[in-house]
């Protein structure tokens, strides 16, 4: 650790979705201060309490400049170390606790966030994809699969792959997830052959690597998370339909995106309807701007 680095301190509950939130946003922070990243579980609870509720906390000369969370389980912990190293805390997605209990809240839009000085809503979770340098004529689908805010509608799925690779013949990648379904994912390989990627066959630098790189992205509605991470990467995105149930926070989410001409959606195949340019559309870094502009690091 260098001596003129300030400590950065991820609360890590363990669930890839949350730390990959809480990764991107200290990621963020070091591309622009020195700052040593570091992470650890949540504190136990009675240990938590102890610090929240105990008297006579000692003042502590090597402790972070900054503490981060994402996740309920990480809440308690976030507002323990802040009491004890009397350091700015900055909580991921809406708190399971009072919002006025954190230094900084950063909410997706889609869960409408109540107007206070420390809440600064997003677009989408954050995450810690990074543009590279684009492969013309390059094209992923990414494929999910049954969520509780969508039907999932295979038939619907394999339609609308089957047109989009008809109508743009650039060089396509398909890839499913964790959450499709086995017999999706038999119908995507007879659909695609050698160019399907099945979940199985991937490891967490897959997809990073395939955004980073490729120019145009379609997503399936259930996976909002790979919406936000495709624009953070600068790819043009197009999401795959779904009917979804009633109105719901991903569904808002994506909508918004589309109102806006940041996202399209089939049967654009061509994208027209994407206006606002990919570049411009980084979370993280945002949000690691207005930490540095409030002098915590």
């Amino acid at each position: 650790m260098s001596g003129s680095s300030k400590q950065v301190w991820i609360v890590s509950d363990g669930k890839p979705g949350h730390l990959n939130q809480s990764r991107g946003l200290a990621e963020a922070l070091a591309r622009r201060c020195d700052v040593d990243i570091s992470e650890q579980p949540p504190l136990g609870r009675l240990q938590a309490l102890r610090l929240c509720f105990g008297s006579g906390l000692p003042r502590m000369d090597d402790k972070p400049a900054l503490i981060v969370g994402a996740g309920h389980a990480t809440h308690l912990s976030l507002l323990a170390l802040r009491r004890f190293y009397r350091t700015p805390v900055v909580v991921l997605m809406q708190p399971s606790l009072s919002t006025g209990f954190f230094d900084l809240c950063l909410i997706p839009e889609h869960d409408r966030p109540s107007q206070r000085p420390n809440i600064v809503p997003t677009r989408g979770a954050l995450n810690r994809m990074q543009p590279g340098v684009k492969t013309p004529g390059s094209g992923v689908v990414l494929v999910g699969g049954p969520s509780k805010h969508f039907a999932w509608d295979e038939v619907a799925v394999l339609e609308q792959v089957e047109a989009l690779l008809a109508a743009d013949t650039r060089e396509w990648l398909v890839g499913s997830s964790r959450r499709t379904p086995a017999h999706t994912e038999q119908a995507l390989a007879a659909l695609c052959g050698p160019d399907f990627v099945p979940a199985a066959q991937t490891g967490p630098d897959w997809l990073p690597s395939q955004l980073a790189g490729t120019e145009v992205c379609w997503v399936t509605q259930d996976s909002a998370s790979m919406v936000y991470e495709a624009l953070t990467a600068g790819c043009r995105v197009g999401v795959l339909t779904l009917d979804e149930g009633a109105d719901n926070r991903v569904s808002r989410g994506v909508d918004g995106l589309r109102k806006q001409g940041i996202v399209s959606a089939s049967p654009d195949w061509q994208l027209r309807h994407v206006t606002e340019p990919a570049a411009v559309f980084n979370e993280a870094e945002r949000c690691a701007e207005y930490i540095l502009k409030r002098g915590w690091l």
